[in-house]
């Protein structure tokens, strides 16, 4: 019975992935999920209570997975140049990911106050994977600089998901170059 719950629930938050990547948060309902899942939507309701519950499961379930792709590929960088590169470029090489696009489609108006603050307390952890390296490469105020480089990937991120006039290795170049090199190109 667990395994099948837990089965269920797995099913329900791949269906909110496609849902959330396919047509944003209006496309995530209930009787959607349904729909996708071949559950009956009362049974929907079973596991989860609202969308901003289905929303913080799926943080909590893809969040750590990307952040440990981050990771690993500042690991296998032997500088400090090297591994802000590596962060920047890892999560814009997730953009594409569905898992990826499910949680930008939403919008942090919808969710409850509880579910902002774990989100917020994710993306700090992503940020505090560079203060080191930045530490290293000179920084008077690494965490700021963090923070800034964070954004850098933010914009990016948005001018992918735009589907912009440039190819997206174009943003993600410009990007690594801003983080590196700031604006002196």
């Amino acid at each position: 019975m667990a395994e099948h719950r837990s089965m269920q629930r797995a099913a329900l938050l791949d269906a909110a992935r496609s849902l959330l990547s396919e047509g944003g948060t209006e496309a995530l309902t209930f009787p959607a999920l349904a729909e996708r899942t071949g559950l009956a939507r009362s049974s929907v309701y079973e596991y989860f209570k609202s969308r901003a519950g289905v929303v913080e499961e799926l943080c909590a379930v893809d969040f750590p997975v990307w952040a440990a792709e981050v990771e690993a590929g500042m690991a296998r960088a032997a500088t400090p140049q090297g591994k802000v590169e590596a962060y920047v470029r890892e999560q814009l090489a997730l953009v594409g990911d569905r898992r990826h696009r499910a949680v930008v489609a939403i919008s942090a108006s919808e969710l409850d106050a509880g579910a902002r603050e774990k989100i917020r307390a994710a993306h700090g952890g992503l940020v505090a994977m560079i203060v080191e390296a930045l530490g290293e490469m000179g920084h008077g105020q690494p965490r700021l600089a963090a923070m800034l480089v964070q954004g850098v990937v933010d914009a990016a991120v948005r001018r992918i998901e735009l589907g912009a006039a440039e190819e997206p290795g174009v943003i993600v170049d410009a990007a690594v170059g801003m983080a590196l090199r700031g604006v002196q190109g």
